[in-house]
């Protein structure tokens, strides 16, 4: 169900609010390309600057314009147990389909720490919960004992976007957890790699610019056409290396305001590029065709 190509959407802002008219748009686009999911609020999506109650009217409105056409996979992770409890709740009862849930940031808990946290979460909704591992931004690591323990204890925790960028670590959580336990990029640069280890797709950042592209490299591998999903990812790579030129969502919400898709507000603390890096974007992007050159 949660295979294939699955947006980490962001968010359109319209002053200090969120741009529905255009969030809404944004999602018609993603379905017509074939995209076979959708991430609202995760952190592409800026959810740490979102409101409770942006976050929640957010997720319910992908939830309502998606319509089951495609999975919707609510971001509610939160460093504070109580308030992903609550968002995980919420996002159940509006009707996403799983959950996706970020390691604890900044409090850096303990190993039993991150279980009785995910613990909690997985205990309060039937719906899936896919854990988010990435520890360049939370400062811990799941590592693939303690993933085991939550998948064997916890039967709605199905899965992991794993952006810990090791490799090693992938094949080890193959190794350790249930069968039925799925591995999902959380790396566009990762993406083929992990297919070849057993994954089953990614959770996409360059999917908000380029979705047609993703699915099909996830779509050729999946056929054993490996000359052509090799061929498509080479191609990607020289732009996913552009999407992360600065930190993530920045170049990608510019890139979309590049061509047209939404308008490239961010709040603060995240702010506009750099002139020298927005360049080497916009080279990108023309190289790539999606600008003029």
């Amino acid at each position: 169900m949660f295979k294939g190509s699955i947006v980490a959407l962001v968010t359109p802002f319209k002053g200090d609010k969120v741009d529905q008219a255009a969030y809404k748009k944004l999602i018609e686009w993603q379905i017509k390309e074939g995209t076979n999911g959708i991430v609202p609020c995760g952190t592409t999506g800026e959810s740490p600057t979102l409101s409770e109650e942006e976050q929640e009217q957010t997720i319910e409105l992908c939830v309502q314009t998606v319509g089951k056409r495609i999975p919707v996979i609510a971001g509610t992770g939160s460093n504070s147990t109580r308030e992903a409890v609550n968002m995980t709740k919420h996002a159940a009862k509006v009707g996403a389909d799983a959950c996706l849930v970020v390691t604890p940031y900044y409090n850096k808990p303990t190993k039993k720490g991150i279980y009785l946290h995910y613990k909690a979460i997985s205990e309060s909704v039937n719906i899936p919960i896919i854990l988010y591992n990435i520890s360049g931004r939370t400062g811990r690591n799941i590592d693939p004992e303690l993933m085991a323990k939550l998948a064997a204890d916890f039967k709605n925790i199905v899965g992991v976007k794993e952006a810990s960028g090791s490799l090693d670590q992938m094949i080890r959580i193959k190794e350790l957890c249930p069968k039925d336990f799925f591995l999902t990029s959380g790396d566009d640069a990762l993406t083929l790699p992990i297919l070849a280890i057993g994954g089953i797709g990614v959770i996409s950042v360059a999917a908000n610019i380029v979705p047609r592209d993703v699915v099909a490299v996830i779509n050729a591998f999946h056929q054993g056409d490996l000359k052509k999903a090799g061929q498509i990812n080479r191609k990607l790579i020289a732009l996913v290396r552009a999407l992360f030129i600065e930190t993530n969502p920045i170049p990608v919400k510019k890139a979309c305001e590049l061509m047209g898709l939404c308008h490239g507000a961010l709040r603060l603390p995240m702010c506009d590029m750099e002139e020298a890096n927005l360049a080497k974007l916009k080279e990108a992007l023309k190289d790539y065709g999606l600008l003029k050159k």
